[in-house]
């Protein structure tokens, strides 16, 4: 039996490897004050700096600086098509975009029968790709990221109306709210409700299917 102090070991864990929240939200939040102050050129240099900086301190560090990288480069092209296009909306159109895309692809994968989250997860555990596909196992990874498709298609649809309807402040809000706080709570629910699915499916744990263990089995009691 999985103990709550595991449990909430786990999902510190899963949060540690998935969510990069500074990366995520210095950036932006940088593009919004010093555009309310000084403009929007300001604010795409400022923007595109704070992001330097954080990759150079994860450098010297000697830090993972991957989602440094990958925000410097949203915040590059975000801060470009702002300036090029001399809208401040323009900045969130890209996160706008990707969202979309996400649940796009959220959904093709689930009408491919190979639901994203299952890839994400085997990304981050290494698990064997067989056993996220075994017919006891799969409909979880199902359901989660029918979750996904739903939270990155809507956050996606709101964003676009309010940058329609020019409505930088409420914009902003929604980005930095549904941005890393968002996601945080979004993977507790995956963690929660999955491995509370795994545990009712009844399927293999991932040793017990490596080891060709029969069935009954005990089942994934940790990790999703």
């Amino acid at each position: 039996m999985t103990t709550r102090n595991e449990i909430i070991q786990e999902l510190r864990e899963v949060l540690l490897k998935r969510v990069p929240v500074i990366d995520a939200i210095v950036p932006p939040l940088t593009f919004i004050i010093v555009n309310g102050i000084a403009g929007l050129t300001a604010g795409a240099v400022l923007a595109v700096t704070s992001g330097i900086a954080i990759a150079m301190v994860r450098l010297l560090r000697k830090r993972p600086i991957r989602f440094a990288i990958a925000g410097m480069a949203g915040t590059v092209g975000a801060a470009s098509l702002a300036t090029w296009s001399g809208s401040a909306e323009a900045f969130f159109l890209p996160g706008i975009i990707s969202g979309g895309l996400t649940a796009l692809v959220a959904l093709l994968s689930i009408v491919a029968g190979r639901p994203m989250v299952a890839w994400t997860s085997m990304l981050v555990r290494r698990w064997p790709a067989a056993w996220y596909w075994h017919p006891q196992v799969r409909p979880a990874y199902r359901e989660v990221t029918w979750l996904w498709a739903a939270f990155f298609a809507g956050r996606a649809a709101w964003q676009w109306r309010l940058a329609q309807q020019g409505e930088l402040a409420a914009l902003a809000g929604l980005r930095t709210l549904g941005g890393w706080p968002a996601l945080v709570l979004l993977l507790i629910v995956t963690y929660l409700y999955g491995t509370m699915r795994l545990a009712r499916l009844g399927g293999p744990s991932v040793e017990e299917f490596r080891t060709k263990a029969p069935a009954p089995w005990i089942g994934q009691r940790r990790g999703f």
